[in-house]
């Protein structure tokens, strides 16, 4: 328990650091960071049809229409599986976390985004920072993993999910730059919210679920068997 509630904490310290050094550095200067203009460059040299398309499936599939379906049909299959709704409510709180954070932060800083002449699909004039679309795949795929891997308890299938969310994660991150609609910093801002969200969840899950011998237990909501464990 003591190492989840580490765990927990270290995430949400080194997002929030993260996210506010981006965000000072962003304030400063609302343009385009030179690294950000750098990556830019540098996936504008590098596109192909076949990279188009795949970053296109993923702006669609995890984006504001895909991924509300792909989050509700999960959480119902989950709640039907497990029979209980203490993990789906953290995954979806995680979520709705994720969705006002992004809101709200995009239109206090107002980062204008890439030239529209970049976009490869619509034009898109809503703030740049943070992205959206990152942050919601981030919050569902990595809190996935973590409330399937900590009731498990297997180090393969933890190491393959973590692997996994990450890749989605980076990937998602990537075809936002491909597809001209953030710089890095934005997507960047993402991650690092999202690991302050997942770190929440890991602690406040930790706290009402995982339980040391001999502890006694109060109520019966603070049963590890009533959350499917």
């Amino acid at each position: 328990r003591r190492a989840l509630l580490a765990l927990g904490a270290a995430l949400v310290v080194v997002g929030l650091a993260a996210f506010g050094a981006l965000l000072v550095v962003v304030l400063g200067d609302r343009g385009p960071l030179p690294l950000d203009r750098a990556v830019d460059d540098w996936l504008d040299a590098r596109r192909t049809g076949e990279l188009t398309n795949a970053s296109t499936v993923l702006a669609l599939g995890f984006g504001p229409i895909g991924m509300p379906i792909v989050v509700m049909a999960t959480l119902v299959v989950w709640i039907w599986r497990a029979r209980h709704l203490w993990r789906p409510l953290l995954i979806a709180a995680g979520m709705l976390v994720g969705v006002v954070l992004a809101q709200l932060i995009a239109r206090l800083v107002e980062r204008p985004r890439p030239p529209a002449a970049e976009m490869l699909l619509d034009v898109d004039r809503s703030f740049s920072f943070p992205s959206g679309h990152v942050l919601g795949m981030a919050d569902f795929f990595l809190l996935a993993a973590f409330l399937l891997a900590s009731r498990l308890g297997s180090r393969a299938f933890s190491v393959g999910a973590t692997a996994c969310a990450v890749l989605l994660v980076v990937a998602q991150a990537a075809s936002r730059l491909y597809l001209g609609y953030h710089w890095l910093s934005d997507v960047s801002a993402s991650i690092a919210l999202s690991l302050v969200v997942v770190g929440t969840v890991v602690v406040v899950d930790t706290r009402r679920t995982v339980r040391v011998a001999g502890e006694r237990i109060e109520g019966p909501l603070s049963s590890p068997q009533r959350d499917g464990t």
